[in-house]
This record gives structure tokens, sequence and C-alpha cells, in this order.
């Protein structure tokens, strides 16, 4: 045991010591069927109808694009399920790589979506066996309510619901062996219809006159039409949840993505194209007689294709539904159960059957919800939300597997990594999002479900779920300090070996701002060792902060100290940002350098402080002065020289409000190095020189014209060096190039014999780029 705040051995999700493990009991047979039962549902009946309707025979074209468009994302899941393959997809992605709340709202939005799904193919399952009674006359119109209360459509789901719970509860492998003979007679049916399709253009050589109008209702209804079928093809979301009991999941899972989408995209494309090739209405196009039926239009197309067609269909539809209602049974449940583990829900829900080895609390809660919605809710109204939710869910994970691979770098183990990273991914989330924008315009109510169940879950994860989850991952043992709180909030990481050498940093700032100095201690334990066992080093800890206390006190300076338990420091690092709205966090360069999962989770600024002998004195042994620059009370002579690097670049806000805090206390004389991308002139303060002059401020300039990092390095060291600087403030990024990464950066602070503050800034990735090309396009 130790306590320190170094960077733990990163490790990811999925090594759960303390945790129960589901059984891998499916092999790739059974996640294939998983995700094609998911992708069809009851789906292939009822949506390639309208998809006609809006694109005539170009609906095959917008299932192709769609296929093709929902690979960037299927390509982001395939290589986190084959490196990660836990129970939870999705949210156990974004938790692994976006910061808090993200996992929870993740979660909760996916818990949600599938239980939505699973209503939905629940109420179809009955709205189609209902039907099938209709046309065998075993039951009316007259006879929809049973004893003048129930309605009889809504019993049937809930039955089908209690039936599905009950399969899922008794075993995994009961769930796919019942799973694939659904599925496989899913698939019989729809190869029926696609036979008797082709036979028809067989006998009637004529067909391709079907096609004679191929787009009728221009580009705009091909791009309705993907909009209006492209959330059938994101199955792949349950086959990830399958990972923890998935044989051989490194190599499966992404087989099983590939395979069922390109499958299931074959399929639609086919049932579509055979429907209306195949026949040959009185009066009307064939594409415009099947639009015209909407929902119907493939019934009506199957009693012209084969005996029987409509009963067909119907029962295609019956068997469907019960698929797509199994796989989103056993999804929405791992969902709940990955929450549940990780205390983004109650801990019961990651409980696991003695005998079945199933999460029978999950399955459960979540099928008593589902049956609850398909019972008594307007599923027509609310299921337009699943696909919004889906498409942010998917922009998240696109964005998790570029964090997850800058986190991790080569200690995961892929069975697929994505080509052209990040590109690809990059290209998953602006598809996402801009398909998400489209159903605001044509379903803004979708947005609208989701925006309030996002609300929902946030204040639950403030109230209760963020409370329990640091109860059990980093909880505090001791908490002193100033009852009165401030504003403005430093965070300190406590060293061992030079406790005061960073809070000297912190208490210049507090000071300027009039906040407070937090101090954080980690006590680290083993992760096969329970965190209770480092409450004993609770009072060691407690007395190592009584010398920083006393400096802090003669500045008085507000300050609070925190003891924290936890097998991970960063983890401790990251719930102390967000439980005390923490602003700024001052740290060691090296050791945030080496902790990528800590630089890429936080969500505060940061300055990084990179020195050995650090003998600066910032704060003056007498009354403070006034910062007026014309009454100074130090002589110019005795001033040291402060270096600003600046480049106009994401990090440029931070250091300059570093600089201001240095320059108040009335030791530094401030020098600024403006760094050029040579590219334009709007990023450079040449212009300012005049005023600067004014303010006693000196300015260099350095023009990069080169993209050589080395080159630029050696031209950034040389501006740095000609002042003689005894302390250097830069950016995270210079010209666009690491300061924390980037090995001749790295070596030019080797060669700076003075201190060196590195200012980061805590923005949404990709924000200030995305910020920067517009201004361009705007010509600002």
């Amino acid at each position: 045991m130790s306590a320190s705040t170094g960077p733990e051995s990163q490790r990811p999700s999925g090594d759960h010591p303390h945790q129960h493990q589901l059984v891998r009991s499916l092999g790739l047979l059974d996640i294939i069927m998983v995700g094609i039962a998911a992708m069809i549902a009851g789906a292939i009946f009822i949506l390639v109808g309208p998809g006609i309707n809006l694109a005539g025979g170009a609906v095959i074209i917008a299932f192709a694009i769609n296929g093709i468009i929902t690979l960037f994302t299927a390509m982001a899941y395939a290589e986190l399920g084959s490196a990660m393959p836990e129970a939870g997809g999705g949210y156990l992605w974004v938790r692994e790589g976006l910061p808090r709340p993200n996992a929870f709202i993740s979660g909760w939005m996916a818990w949600l979506g599938h239980t939505i799904a699973g209503s939905l193919y629940a109420v179809g399952f009955a709205s189609f066996l209902f039907s099938l009674l209709k046309m065998w006359n075993v039951v009316s119109d007259n006879q929809q309510v049973l004893f003048g209360i129930f309605p009889i459509e809504k019993l049937m789901a809930v039955a089908c619901v209690a039936a599905f719970v009950f399969i899922n509860i008794k075993g995994t492998s009961e769930t796919g062996k019942t799973g694939n003979v659904v599925t496989f007679i899913q698939l019989g049916t729809i190869g029926a219809l696609i036979i008797a399709g082709f036979w028809s253009m067989y006998l009637h050589p004529n067909w391709s006159s079907n096609f004679a109008d191929f787009i009728p209702n221009g580009i705009g209804g091909l791009v309705a039409a993907m909009g209006l079928t492209f959330i059938a093809f994101e199955g792949y979301e349950v086959i990830v949840q399958t990972g923890e009991e998935v044989k051989n999941p490194k190599k499966n899972i992404p087989r099983a993505i590939f395979i069922s989408l390109g499958l299931v995209v074959t399929l639609y494309s086919l049932v579509a194209f055979v429907s209306i090739a195949g026949i040959f209405p009185e009066g009307k196009p064939a594409w415009q007689f099947i639009g015209e039926n909407q929902e119907l239009g493939i019934m009506e197309a199957a009693r012209s294709l084969l005996p029987y067609g409509v009963f067909i269909v119907l029962a295609g539809g019956i068997v469907s539904s019960l698929a797509g209602l199994n796989a989103t049974t056993f999804s929405s449940a791992r969902v709940a159960f990955a929450m549940g583990r990780h205390y983004n829900l109650p801990h019961i829900f990651s409980s696991i059957h003695p005998v079945n080895k199933t999460p029978h609390v999950a399955i459960a809660l979540s099928g008593i919800i589902m049956a609850f919605m398909a019972y008594t809710l307007p599923l027509a109204d609310i299921a337009v939300a699943a696909g919004v939710i889906f498409l942010l869910l998917f922009a998240q994970v696109n964005i998790a597997v570029i964090s997850i691979r800058r986190i991790y770098g080569d200690k995961l183990s892929y069975g697929f990594k994505t080509p052209l990273f990040p590109v690809i991914p990059i290209i998953g989330i602006f598809l996402n999002l801009g398909l998400a924008l489209y159903l605001l315009v044509t379903q803004p109510l979708s947005w609208g479900i989701t925006i309030l169940w996002i609300v929902i879950g946030f204040v639950i994860y403030r109230m209760y779920t963020f409370k329990r989850e640091m109860q059990h991952y980093a909880p505090i043992v001791t908490s002193e300090g100033d009852l009165n709180r401030q504003d403005y909030r430093i965070l300190i990481p406590y060293t061992p070996e030079n406790p005061d050498r960073l809070i000297k940093y912190a208490i210049r700032i507090a000071k300027d701002m009039a906040g407070e100095v937090n101090i954080l201690r980690v006590i680290t334990v083993p992760h096969q060792t329970p965190l209770s066992a480092g409450v004993a080093f609770a009072d060691t800890a407690k007395r190592s902060f009584e010398p920083l206390e006393k400096m802090l006190d003669k500045e008085s300076v507000p300050n609070h100290y925190l003891v924290r338990v936890s097998h991970e420091a960063t983890e401790a690092i990251l719930a102390t940002i967000e439980e005390q709205k923490i602003d700024l966090l001052v740290t060691d360069f090296e050791t945030l350098r080496h902790d990528k999962k800590l630089m890429t989770l936080m969500t505060c600024k940061v300055l990084a402080i990179r020195s050995e002998n650090d003998a600066l004195q910032l704060e003056p042994e007498h009354e403070r002065i006034d910062i007026d620059l014309k009454s100074r009370a130090i002589p110019a002579g005795e001033k040291k020289n402060l270096v600003v690097v600046y480049d106009g670049g994401e990090h440029s806000d931070v250091v300059l409000k570093t600089t201001s805090w240095l320059e108040h206390s009335g030791w530094f004389k401030v020098d600024l190095l403006s760094i050029n991308m040579g590219e334009s002139e709007k990023n450079s303060v040449a212009m300012q020189q005049d005023y600067l002059g004014q303010l006693g401020v000196e300015l260099k300039e350095v023009r990069l014209t080169s993209k050589s990092s080395s080159r630029s390095a050696d031209l950034v060291l040389s501006g740095i060096s000609s002042f003689q600087p005894d302390l250097v403030v830069m950016g995270a990024t210079v010209g666009g190039f690491s300061v924390f990464n980037n090995p001749d950066f790295l070596a030019l602070l080797d060669q700076l014999n003075c201190p060196v503050i590195i200012a980061r800034s805590f923005t949404i990735p990709g924000m200030f780029r995305a910020k920067s090309v517009l201004m361009k396009v705007l010509g600002k």
C-alpha cells in the first residue's frame, strides 16, 4: 500500500477481481443471430413499404448507402468490442474514454433505447398475432377487450415480455438457442418471399419496366428514405452487449458485426427489389402501389407473389418481432447489469443468479419496465426518441474510440483495428450527429423526449449516482479545512517527495482570484485488497498536511484538505475534480505527462509545473504591494524574467491568465515570444508592439514556416533563450506541436534551466479546431 498520487498501472475495464463474472457460452453463430434478429426484427416488413413510398426503386440505393454510413460506426464497435469484451458495450467504452458524467448519461440513454425497442417488438408481436387470429376468425373486432377492461393485444404483449424474461433468466445458452431457432424461422420466411419474387420475375421477363421511374421523388425522397430506415442497421450495439458471454470475443465480435451487417443490408435490399420487380398491379407503378399501402405494402406485395402471402408475412412479422424482443431483452439487461456493477444504478442490478449465471435482477427489472411501457404508454409517440438516443450514443462511442487509443495505446489486445484512424471515427461522429439533427427537423418530438430523459438522468446522477459511485471507488476518509468555501477552487495532488514545491503557485493564484487551495492525498491499495485496508493510513496522511497548512495559513489563503482511498490515484483525482467543482489543477508535469487517462478525462484547466530546483519567490516578504505598474515597490533590477510563449492556440487564454496571475505578484518583468504559424498574420501580436512596449513588455516574434517539429522546437528554444528566462509559461501545444508528447519539444524543456509552467485548457475535443475552420470559412 502507498499514499501517492502518481499514475497507477493503467488497465482497461474488464478486470474486476471483486465483481461477479458472466459465463462465456455463446459462439460465433449465436451472436450473428443476435445481430440479425436485432437489425431485422419486424422492421423489414414494416419499414420497407414506407421507404419505397419515399424513394421508389431507389430505396435499394438508400439501403446500400445506409450500410456504408453505418459501417463507420460499426468499425468502432468492432475495435472496442474485441479489445474490451465486457457487458455494457457502448456505455462501458464511454466510461473508459470520456469524462464524467458521459458514462452515466450514455448508459441511461442506452437502457431506455433498448427498453423502448423491446416494448415496440412486444407490441408489434401482439399486433401481428391479433391480425392473424382475426384472419382465421378466431377473434373479431368486437373482442378486443377482455372482461371489458383489459385490451387483448396489450395482454399479449405483456405475456410475450414475461416469456422472454423467463427464457433469459434461465440461462445465456438457452437464450441463444431460443434466439437461433426464432431467427432461422425468420430468415426462412424472408427467404420464401425473396424466392417467390425471383420466380415471379422469371415468369415476367418485362419486370425491369417496374424500375423505369427509378427515383420518382428525386434526391429528396432518397435522403428521406435513408433517414427513415437508417436506425434499422444499428443492431451491432446488441452484439457487443454479449461481449462477456462470447467465446473468443477478440475474433468473434468483429466477425459477427461485419457478417450480420452485410447480411442484413443484403436482405433489406433484396426484399425491396423483389417486392417491386415481382408484382404488376393494374393502373399504377409497382412502387406506388406498395408505397400507398405504407406499413402494409410488403404484405400486399406478398399477396401477389405467393399463395398465402399475407399469412406468411404475418407469421414472419410475429417471428421477427419475437427475435427482436429476445435480442433487446438480452441487451437492455446487460446495460443495466453493467451500470449496477459500476454503481451507476443500484448495485443489486449486478447480481448474478447462483445457478443460471445470468444477471437475473437486471433482466427482471428491465422486463418489468418493458412490459409497463408496452401496456400503458403511447409507444408511437416515444419510439422516435430511440433513434436519436442511439445516434447520440454512437457519436459518443466514436469519440471514445479515439480517446481509448490515446489512453491505452498498445496496452490493449485488439482483434480488429479501425483503418485510416482517426479519420473513420471522425466521419462516424459527423454522420451520426448529422442524422440526429435531421431528426430534429423532421421529428422534433424525438429530441424533446430525449432531452427530457437526459435531464432526468442528470438530476439522478448528481443527487444519487455520483455519490454512490465515489463511495465505492474513492471514498473520503479525512476532510478538513475552512467551512466557508470560495468560488474559485484550486487542486494540488500531494507529492510526498516535495510537498511544498507546487504550493507557492497555488497560493499566488488563490490570492489573485480570491480563491481556495484544495490539497488531495490519495492512499492507494492494490486491486485485490479492499479499500477499507487503506483507512489505517489516514492519520499518517493527515499529519503530512500540517507543514502545508501552516504555509497556507501564514499567507491567509483559505484551504481544504482531503484524504481518499482508492485502487487508482487517477480515479481519485478525477472524482475530486468533479465533486469539489475544481477550476484549476496544479500538478507536476512529469506525473501528468505519463498519466494519459487523467489528461484525457479531466474537466478543468491545468498548470503542469516542470522544475527541479525551483527557488523562485512569488510573494513579497512585506505587505502585498499595489499592482499598478507605476507604483511598483520592487526595483526593476530585482525582477525576474518571465517569458511567455503565445501562439493564439486553444490554450492561449490560460497562458495569458497565468501570466496575469504571476505578473500581479510584482516580482516579474514580462517578455513575450509570439509564435506565428506563417500562414496568416491573424495570430500575430506584432501589430500590438507599441502598446506592449508601453506596458514594459518586450516582444519577439518567431515565424514557424516549417512543418518539422525539430526545426520548430529549435526556433522556439532560441527565442526563449534570448530573454535569459527565470520562468517560462507556454501552452500545452506550441505551433500545433504537443509539449507533452512531441520528443523535440520535450527535449526543448530539458534544455531550459528554469521552471516551466505548461498551461492546458479544458475544451470539448475538436471544438477549437472546428471553431478555427468556421472562422476561416467566414473570413474572420
